[in-house]
């Protein structure tokens, strides 16, 4: 993990856009045994969210509540507007695996008549999905299994329209971090323990802190 020492300096000209995933046009999320995406998702980031205003960052989040719904073009859009230094989406995944994952958008993509992002966002996003992955791997070792730094066009959506809706729709480097694999039980049993929270929020802004700070 980065060091306290002068965080807040690096940080204090810097915002970064938090956009805990779901409710959206795609639906509600996944959810575990004992937990939902949209849950999770949301007391990560407002923990995230007062974590990094510790270190002098502004943040905002693309929702007001848990089960607000917000498109994920409007999403975007809120951390277009903010100017964020970078927008984090924050999701948990469904699967016969385990562990967490980032990814970025690696080439443009389209959706309603729009295409993107631009070359510039691409760029400056793999850089950011290289520094949080790298930072996540490190604090998580041991706790959760490391999936790897990944492309959107790896998931789902993004083999279809070549980037997620979000990444398509956004003017800043924006990444995607699956947390854990809910439908796994160690991973859902990790992320509802009051350790296992703090242990990802604390990777999450290692992350967050290292792709701020190479801006």
């Amino acid at each position: 993990m980065l060091s306290l020492l002068g965080l807040a300096s690096v940080a204090s000209a810097q915002t970064v856009c938090i956009d805990p995933g779901h409710p959206s046009e795609v639906g509600i999320g996944t959810q575990g045994k004992r937990s939902t995406e949209v849950g999770i998702a949301w007391q990560i980031a407002k923990a995230l969210q007062m974590r990094l205003r510790r270190e002098g960052i502004d943040v905002l989040l693309t929702k007001q509540s848990q089960r607000e719904k917000v498109t994920n073009r409007r999403r975007a859009e809120i951390a277009n507007a903010a100017h964020a230094a970078l927008m984090i989406r924050l999701h948990c995944d469904a699967s016969n695996g385990s562990g967490f994952a980032v990814y970025y958008p690696a080439k443009p993509g389209t959706t309603a008549g729009v295409t993107g992002p631009s070359q510039e966002v691409i760029e400056a996003s793999k850089r950011a999905g290289g520094l949080v992955h790298s930072a996540m791997a490190k604090s998580l070792k041991g706790s959760v299994r490391d999936n790897g730094l990944k492309t959107d066009a790896q998931t789902a959506v993004g083999a279809k329209q070549g980037a997620l809706t979000g990444s398509i729709f956004s003017q800043v480097p924006a990444v995607l971090v699956e947390m854990v694999v809910l439908t796994n039980r160690k991973d859902e049993a990790f992320i509802l323990s009051k350790s296992g929270r703090a242990k990802m929020v604390e990777a999450l802004a290692a992350g967050v802190l290292a792709a701020v700070k190479q801006k």
